[in-house]
């Protein structure tokens, strides 16, 4: 499994040094700064990249709330997280919430875009 990340945002890798922490050998972590390999892999453009954390797990790719979802899944020490956010109420919460952070986030990262040719 690959997590894409935004290793330039200082929140994002707050975070993501957390779970990488957890030395989990099956999870991958990609930067998706300046990433056009991961643009390829995910088939999603930098600015879709730069909006959500991502996940691919197989062939499949998956973002947001969703992908949080997978990935707490995948560590021992965060599965509480992923057993309390599954359930289905508050996972809608949980998703309309990471949306707002996620496009703060994306507001305040976005001028590490690439400028189109």
């Amino acid at each position: 499994m690959k997590v894409y990340f935004n290793n330039s945002c200082k929140i994002c890798k707050a975070e993501i040094d957390l779970y990488k922490k957890q030395k989990i050998d099956e999870i991958d972590w990609v930067d998706i700064t300046d990433n056009e390999l991961a643009e390829k892999e995910t088939s999603k453009d930098s600015k879709q990249l730069l909006r959500r954390l991502h996940i691919k797990d197989g062939e499949k790719v998956i973002g947001g709330a969703e992908a949080f979802l997978i990935l707490w899944k995948k560590m021992p020490k965060y599965k509480f997280l992923y057993n309390f956010f599954k359930l289905p109420i508050i996972f809608n919460i949980f998703s309309f919430v990471y949306e707002i952070v996620a496009f703060f986030l994306y507001l305040k990262n976005r001028k590490q875009l690439r400028k189109p040719n």
